[in-house]
């Protein structure tokens, strides 16, 4: 079952960082779908939090996209080379964000190898934003993407399995983002205990 927005548009982002781990994450892009359990998340907030792209209002072209309504895709390019797939939450003009950051492929593994360039799925297919993206097909072309549209190319599907494994969730502090001072020691990544789709960043 497609999430449907009143999942998405909600507060606190760490709540809904946490219950997306073990969603679904679908696309169909060029007629190949593409389905990845959620198994690695990081929470970024509006307010009080220096990590944030949109941190004190910033507004640019690009974090106009998390001002949109909740589940909207957020999708930027870090490094000019890695397209990282977000998810906008909240109500409409609060830009909190979700990175997701490992994915558990589940259908359509031979296109993500094909994509990736890769003979075998291993960890390193989908394990990292970075190479999920590049796995499922999301580059910044979909940026602006809304997930709840029927017959949207991007979704996020809940299919019993996520309220199960919400016990078996660890948390830490997110990765790369020393900027933040004191902010990057918040333990907003949350990730499947276990998990070897789980990033190898640490």
């Amino acid at each position: 079952m497609r999430l449907e927005r009143a999942f998405f548009e909600r507060s606190p982002v760490t709540q809904i960082a946490r219950e997306l781990i073990g969603m679904v994450l679908c696309t169909e892009i060029e007629g190949q779908l593409t389905k990845g359990r959620i198994v690695e998340t990081e929470a970024y907030a509006a307010v009080g939090d220096r990590a944030c792209h949109a941190h004190l209002g910033r507004f640019t072209r690009r974090t106009r996209t998390m001002y949109e309504a909740g589940g909207t895709a957020y999708i930027y390019l870090c490094y000019g080379i890695h397209h990282l797939f977000n998810v906008a939450v909240n109500q409409k003009g609060v830009p909190d964000a979700v990175l997701i950051r490992g994915v558990e492929p589940l259908h359509g593994v031979e296109t993500m190898l094909e994509r990736r360039g890769m003979v075998k799925a291993e960890r390193r297919l989908t394990a990292g934003p970075g190479v999920l993206s590049q796995a499922m097909g999301l580059t910044t072309a979909f940026n602006g993407h809304d997930l709840c549209t029927p017959g949207s190319q991007i979704r996020i599907e809940d299919d019993g399995v996520s309220a199960q494994l919400q016990d078996a969730i660890e948390t830490g502090p997110r990765v790369g983002i020393d900027y933040a001072g004191e902010d990057a020691l918040l333990p907003w990544r949350y990730w499947l205990s276990g998990s070897k789709w789980k990033s190898p960043a640490k």
